[in-house]
């Protein structure tokens, strides 16, 4: 069989570059070489692109852009399907025609639709999420709104730009505690791995949580808390998605943080989640519907509170998961039986297949 021509991206302008570097590196070492011939394309913190020739322990250790690399760019135009690579300064760009791409790029200007966007301009397939999915997803105000207009049951929640906000923080102060008091959560609505959230239990705190959220986004969502069980649910395809098996979160900190994810590896993680079958059930068929309804392909993790009383409210919907040896996504379908090798190659696979209206 005539092996793929992969781009894989990793990096990327974004508070979760570290995150990328991680998701990456893991994944690369699972990936079958008899089947892709793979260019490994590094995108800089400042936005730089570099065609990188090197070993995945570079890029777990920060130091790739040190090593063996090229500056690139993806071509937006569809004649050219994939990269310019810039061997010498003073030379023509060499293309390279590209099958696929894997973007693993979490948060900002990767998860969000902005580089979905300048693959299907170039019409390239790519891994995860279309434009529109993947932006709607990322932006947790979009996700409520359509989410809740389905009647699919979450946290009651406010939000404000950050322009309403300077005009009177009080009165946004106000409206929260009306809706639904202390604690509460506050978040940027656009920002993944749990940056820039704090958990806030009383007024004295808001300001500074705010501040906080509107140091990575212009819009910021407040939550009720809910107190109840961390459940994940990892969805893989496209026309008919499949739900893995659950997961439990027993995270290390008050919540399940950037620290608490990637750092301090103090938290625990149980799959498959010791709940009741009913529960299971409910949560994976909510996974599926809020993927569809949210129009995802390719993958995404979904996440929920299992509340004491045995209520399920849908948390978030992640486009792009973290991919390291130990996030919750791989390991759900290595228990349903799908090694990280396999899952590479089904989500590869997937992104390959036939799209129709891909927006």
């Amino acid at each position: 069989m005539e092996k793929i021509n992969l781009g894989f991206l990793f990096g990327g302008a974004s508070s979760e570059y570290e995150v990328s570097l991680m998701s990456a590196s893991s994944a690369l070492a699972y990936l079958n070489l008899e089947k892709y011939n793979l260019f490994q394309i590094g995108i800089t913190q400042d936005g730089r692109w570099l065609l990188y020739r090197g070993g995945t322990e570079a890029i777990r250790q920060n130091t790739w852009q040190d090593g063996d690399c090229l500056p690139c760019l993806l071509s937006p135009d569809r004649s050219h399907h994939g990269l310019l690579v810039w061997n010498t300064p003073d030379q023509a760009p060499e293309l390279i025609r590209l099958d696929c791409v894997f973007p693993m790029l979490h948060g900002k200007n990767g998860e969000d639709g902005t580089i979905q966007g300048l693959l299907t301009v170039a019409g390239i397939p790519f891994v995860g999420c279309g434009t529109l999915s993947s932006a709607a997803c990322m932006d947790k105000v979009v996700t409520h709104t359509l989410l809740e207009s389905a009647g699919v049951r979450g946290a009651r929640w406010v939000w404000i730009n950050e322009t309403d906000y300077q005009a009177d923080p009080e009165a946004f102060f106000d409206r929260a505690e009306k809706a639904f008091g202390y604690p509460c959560f506050v978040k940027p609505a656009n920002a993944g791995s749990s940056v820039g959230i704090s958990k806030v239990k009383s007024r004295e705190e808001l300001p500074a949580a705010m501040a906080l959220a509107l140091k990575n986004d212009s819009k910021i969502l407040v939550e009720e808390f809910l107190s109840g069980r961390e459940i994940e649910c990892a969805v893989l395809g496209n026309e008919r998605p499949r739900a893995s098996c659950l997961g439990e979160i027993l995270p290390s900190n008050e919540f399940y943080d950037y620290n608490a994810k990637y750092l301090d590896g103090k938290s625990r993680t149980l799959a498959p989640a010791p709940i009741s079958p009913e529960s299971t059930e409910e949560i994976r068929q909510t996974a599926v519907r809020a993927y569809q309804i949210m129009g995802c392909t390719g993958l995404a993790r979904v996440d929920f509170f299992l509340g004491e009383d045995g209520r399920v409210f849908l948390n978030e919907l992640n486009t792009l998961p973290g991919f390291t040896q130990i996030s919750m996504y791989p390991q759900l379908f290595e228990k349903d039986g799908l090694p990280y090798s396999e899952l590479i190659d089904k989500l590869i696979a997937c992104a390959m297949q036939v799209e129709r209206g891909r927006t």
